[in-house]
């Protein structure tokens, strides 16, 4: 069912752009072929890792797949789009329009570039975004206090060392007052991203840094992937919390796991037992992967819930489509009966779909602030 779905797109390109064009036969025979390759990324995936989560290939192959693939997504939804403009135009004037081919070329090329320039996006180091949240009864001490957030990471053959080792350079020049990663750092065993991981041990903050796994952390050994993590300097809140304290006041920060945890047979996400034991009064910073549970988060008087996992939509208008998965939350800044929510879209995305148009990844420097009254 997976490969089905991912192989719908090349279906619409043959049928509905290649197959109308006035061209031999053989020609659309052997484009469709070409394009099929390309369609099948994911299978070629499964075969080089045993996963469609990653793809044991070097970077510049992953990088042309994602380029023909994302060429093809587009393509298609360009085709649907025409086709429902041309069935609209055909009730209103009530006869048949033919296509031209040019418009179907145009159509093509257009889909090439914009691909690449989503890919582009996709595949480079963030700069840095500084967003300011408000919260309710936070202590002076903590009013301008910064987090720097960093999500779904997917350090993979697309997302190598040099990436990585780029990445905490700017993460450590943000100068933030603690870092926090809420979830999908790779895609890949311990054993083949080892290399890859390795400069995360780099990461600096003066209250240190947290992380808390992803739902594609439980695609591959999460225990392990937490003590790796662990070995390299991170603190793991796994249904537990932390107090940060400065000048006498508190915050605390607690991290919950992932809602695919207990389909792996691991402990469900569990913010009491988190919170068990918190300073009473103290704001409660959540760090949970994805956002689905923002409603519950709130009911039970988080003051902000930082997560991820969306990558923000991917693509302006699509990112509706993320949005019904998500219980409404993909991108940006949400009030959720008076709990702040912020859903990161991404430091990085998903290797399998490395596609963004109109929304950008993130290396992001949250800024707490008091709200006023």
């Amino acid at each position: 069912m997976f490969h089905f779905v991912f192989t719908l797109p090349w279906l619409v390109v043959v049928t509905r752009f290649l197959w109308p064009l006035p061209w031999r036969r053989s020609a659309k025979v052997a484009v469709a072929l070409i394009l099929l390759l390309a369609a099948q990324y994911h299978l070629f995936s499964r075969l080089s890792s045993g996963s469609v989560f990653t793809a044991e290939m070097p970077r510049s192959l992953v990088i042309l797949f994602n380029w023909g693939f994302g060429a093809i997504l587009l393509l298609a939804l360009m085709q649907i789009v025409l086709d429902l403009a041309t069935v609209l135009a055909r009730l209103v004037r009530a006869r048949r329009r033919v296509i031209a081919p040019g418009l179907r070329y145009a159509m093509a090329g257009a889909a090439l570039v914009l691909a690449a320039i989503g890919v582009h996006q996709a595949i480079r180091v963030p700069p840095l975004k500084d967003v300011e949240v408000r919260i309710h009864n936070l202590p002076p001490a903590f009013d301008g206090y910064t987090l720097l957030q960093l999500t779904d990471l997917h350090i993979s053959p697309l997302f190598p060392a040099p990436w990585t080792r780029a990445l905490v350079e700017g993460a450590n020049a943000a100068n933030a007052d603690l870092v926090v990663i809420t979830g999908d750092l790779i895609d890949g065993g311990v054993a083949e991203r080892t290399l890859d991981v390795a400069a995360l041990r780099g990461l600096r903050a003066p209250d240190g840094v947290f992380v808390i796994p992803g739902n594609h952390e439980y695609f591959f050994d999460e225990p392990a992937w937490m003590r790796h993590f662990a070995g390299l300097g991170m603190r793991p809140l796994e249904n537990r919390h932390s107090v940060i304290e400065r000048r006498g006041a508190q915050l605390v920060l607690a991290g919950v796991t992932d809602l695919s945890a207990s389909r792996a047979g691991y402990p469900q996400p569990n913010l009491a037992q988190a919170l068990a034991g918190a300073p009473r009064g103290a704001p409660v910073i959540l760090l949970d992967h994805q956002p689905r549970n923002a409603r519950a988060a709130a009911a039970q008087g988080v003051a902000l819930q930082l997560s991820g996992h969306t990558h923000g939509g991917l693509i302006v208008g699509l990112d509706r489509i993320f949005a019904l998965a998500n219980a409404g939350f993909v991108s940006g800044l949400y009030d959720v009966q008076g709990m702040q929510l912020y859903v990161n879209n991404g430091t990085a995305l998903w290797g399998g779909l490395a596609l963004r148009l109109g929304k950008p990844s993130e290396l992001t420097r949250i800024i707490l602030r008091r709200a006023p009254g």
